[in-house]
């Protein structure tokens, strides 16, 4: 990894990145140093994580765990596409998911690379943007080479850039909205259309999973907070101060709320031609808005309980794990656990405490407001689980946390290095990397030994 400790000088502020740095006196004459923006690494490491998640990507040959919902769905889509008729299966869902797994079996056949290659790409794009949003909101060059790298090693993104479900579409789209949204605060000269970028990439993301929700509120209301706190007489119409210079806050509704929801609705479109004559699509008999309501009641209604449901506690502790797999399957035992990281999902809570801490002593700074977005983020996306009316959780609706998880982690990581503490911080980078490696098999669907195989892998009871 790059050493970057040509970063002597205090990183600018987001509003400082836009105007020249004035210098005292006594440094008149000498350089302004810049960081230097790792785009290398943000393109290397996402095309490494590809690789690894390459290994068996056909494996196993038959749909397993929630592809069975997804894939018949997606099928189903693609009928329609092609000018059939299909019933409309998997309704608690949003269609945008199933309609990129159905782009992947038009393009390479209904077959294990044509169920998972776009789950594949979408897991290369997650990683790459969040490096991207991770640069954008810090300037911490080491933060984001370390965000990277723990978002390679801490399994989350691996196992489901592997699968046919929607999770990692969701992930995929918040990240890009992230980057751009980002981008828009540092280079205010770009907001325009990097909003606007924003507001698309946020309605492709509701449109894949309703757990963006949460998330997709925050941008809007932190545009929303900034421009009220600056105290501006026309707080609507303005377009001067934070968080993006140029744009109104009408303007910003327009981008973060209008065009989300117009991207949204239009992903449903397919819907309409969907069901049969017995059986007519809900869109087409009832609409979008009836649609919806029955929407929210099937999420509500699976009740009964389920051997691999667990808890928000238990998500953030790491001790309750999923098996998506383990049966004999394609000649050998194989099997894939869901599981997090076992190092950085328990150093990843420390640091959101950290960054809080941190980030709102030292309130102003760029990468203050990177590590209050990282609590934030946290914070929001798990809450939604602690609220929601649906009884049965598991523990794939972590993967959102964890990521602003591993944020928090490597914006620490960072810190202990400027603080001289640079080997723990690559420690805990290698260590991670140690835990992938060991890991491997069971995230991979890898040839085991037996039926008893599991037991290396359930170092604790909740991930048997």
């Amino acid at each position: 990894m790059p050493h970057s400790g040509r970063l002597t000088k205090r990183l600018p502020t987001m509003q400082q990145a836009h105007h020249p740095i004035k210098e005292p006196a006594s440094s008149v004459g000498a350089p302004i140093v810049h960081p230097e923006d790792p785009w290398g690494w943000c393109i290397a490491i996402p095309l490494l994580f590809g690789l690894l998640a390459t290994i068996r990507l056909t494996t196993p040959s038959t749909p397993f765990f929630d592809e069975i919902h997804y894939i018949p769905a997606a099928r189903d889509l693609l009928e329609v596409w092609r000018g059939g008729s299909a019933e409309y299966f998997n309704r608690e869902h949003p269609l945008l998911g199933k309609q990129l797994i159905g782009l992947g079996i038009a393009l390479f056949g209904d077959n294990p690379l044509g169920w998972r290659i776009m789950s594949l790409v979408a897991g290369v794009v997650a990683v790459g943007a969040s490096m991207r949003a991770m640069w954008h909101a810090s300037l911490d060059r080491f933060a984001t080479v370390a965000f990277g790298v723990l978002l390679v090693t801490g399994f989350h993104l691996l196992i489901h850039a592997r699968i046919a479900m929607l999770d990692i579409f969701m992930v995929a789209f918040l990240a890009l909205a992230a980057w751009q949204a980002a981008a828009a605060m540092r280079e205010p000269e770009t907001g325009r259309w990097r909003l606007a970028l924003t507001g698309i990439f946020i309605g492709c993301a509701l449109a894949s999973k309703w757990n963006a929700v949460p998330l997709a509120c925050v941008f809007g209301l932190t545009f929303f907070a900034a421009r009220l706190a600056a105290g501006r007489r026309r707080l609507f119409t303005s377009r001067r101060g934070m968080p993006v210079p140029g744009i109104s806050l009408l303007e910003a509704a327009v981008w973060l709320g209008l065009v989300p929801l117009l991207v949204y609705a239009a992903t449903f479109a397919p819907g309409y031609w969907l069901g049969t004559q017995s059986f007519p699509s809900p869109l087409a008999k009832g609409g979008l808005i009836a649609l919806h309501f029955d929407m929210l009641d099937l999420q509500q209604q699976v009740k009964t309980a389920h051997t691999y449901q667990s808890t928000w506690l238990q998500w953030m502790l790491n001790s309750r794990a999923i098996w998506y797999l383990y049966e004999p399957v394609d000649g050998a035992q194989r099997g894939v656990m869901l599981i997090g990281n076992p190092l950085t999902m328990l150093l990843g809570l420390p640091a959101l405490v950290w960054c809080l801490v941190n980030g709102l002593a030292r309130m102003g700074s760029g990468i203050s407001w990177a590590k209050l977005a990282m609590v934030v983020g946290y914070g929001v996306t798990l809450g939604l689980w602690i609220v929601a009316p649906k009884p049965v959780q598991f523990y794939y609706h972590y993967v959102l946390p964890s990521l602003f998880l591993l944020g928090a982690l490597a914006l620490t990581l960072s810190d202990l290095r400027r603080a001289g503490r640079g080997g723990i911080a690559y420690a805990v980078l290698g260590a991670s990397a140690v835990l992938l490696a060991v890991f491997f098999p069971i995230l991979t669907a890898a040839e085991l030994k037996g039926p008893l195989s599991f037991q290396n892998w359930a170092w604790i009871g909740g991930w048997v």
